[in-house]
């Protein structure tokens, strides 16, 4: 899933980390952290992981103290995120939420419902965020390729 995602948005391979550290200082500051339990990607085991969303991207670690050397075991990027809502019809399970991109769907369980909802509410807002600034940037790129006006009728 996440392996996926990350290809997808920067290329290569899903070693996440070097590259990422340079953009967002997941260290300090997060926007929201907190413990979550993640349905792996391959096996499809669940695994409690510690999880900081910061400039639309939500990153997991294996435990909680989160420092620069610190490497993320995944990254979501929220820009290509379509959707975040609850599932706990769809897994049987309380406070399960999931993720969905175009190509796949992730699943969640938060430790309570405050936890989910305050989740699904910080990774909505920031879906509509960057989702918004991915936006604007296509039409900037549109519009400064106008094409030529047509010639006008007094000719």
């Amino acid at each position: 899933m996440a392996a996926s995602l990350w290809r997808s948005v920067f290329g290569g391979s899903a070693a996440p980390a070097e590259e990422e550290e340079e953009r967002v200082a997941f260290w300090s500051t997060p926007e929201r952290a907190g413990w979550l339990t993640k349905q792996g990607e391959y096996i499809k085991t669940w695994r409690r992981r510690w999880f900081v969303l910061k400039q639309g991207k939500l990153f997991w670690f294996k435990d909680s103290t989160v420092t620069r050397a610190s490497t993320p075991r995944g990254v979501i990027p929220v820009a290509s995120c379509l959707t975040v809502k609850g599932a706990e019809d769809i897994l049987n399970r309380a406070f399960a939420f999931e993720i969905s991109t175009r190509g796949e769907t992730m699943y969640f369980i938060a430790d309570s419902e405050k936890e989910k909802e305050e989740w699904i509410n910080s990774i909505g807002r920031s879906i509509v965020q960057h989702s918004r600034s991915l936006a604007d940037a296509e039409v900037v790129d549109y519009d400064s390729t106008k094409r030529p006006s047509k010639p006008s009728s007094s000719d």
